[in-house]
């Protein structure tokens, strides 16, 4: 496993997975999460990341360089998050962080 951030990401158009591997994060099983992502890897880079500073809503993951952050990420989600998302192009609602993608009724 190795520790980055988004620096560590070989182009600024590639598409970069970063798991956070800080302590809550951690405590929360964001390891497996790394795991699950690492051992569904197609055409995308995967790293564990330090803190990304959501810490009450880890795991945390994020996803560069669209910038879009899932939250309370489990090993079991991760297979929707390739497809849907990943491979397919379109965010897991469920999943988005709620502070960072707001959704707005009018």
């Amino acid at each position: 496993m190795e520790i980055g951030s988004e620096q560590n990401c070989s182009k600024p158009e590639e598409r970069c997975v970063l798991v956070c591997q800080h302590t809550s994060c951690l405590a929360a099983g964001s390891a497996a999460v790394l795991a699950a992502f690492e051992a569904a890897q197609t055409e995308f880079t995967v790293k564990g990341c330090g803190c990304q500073g959501q810490c009450s809503s880890g795991p945390t993951v994020r996803i560069i360089p669209e910038e879009t952050w899932y939250c309370r990420v489990q090993p079991n989600d991760v297979p929707l998050i390739v497809e849907q998302h990943l491979i397919g192009g379109k965010p897991v609602e469920d999943k988005l962080h709620p502070r960072i993608h707001q959704r707005f009724n009018f």
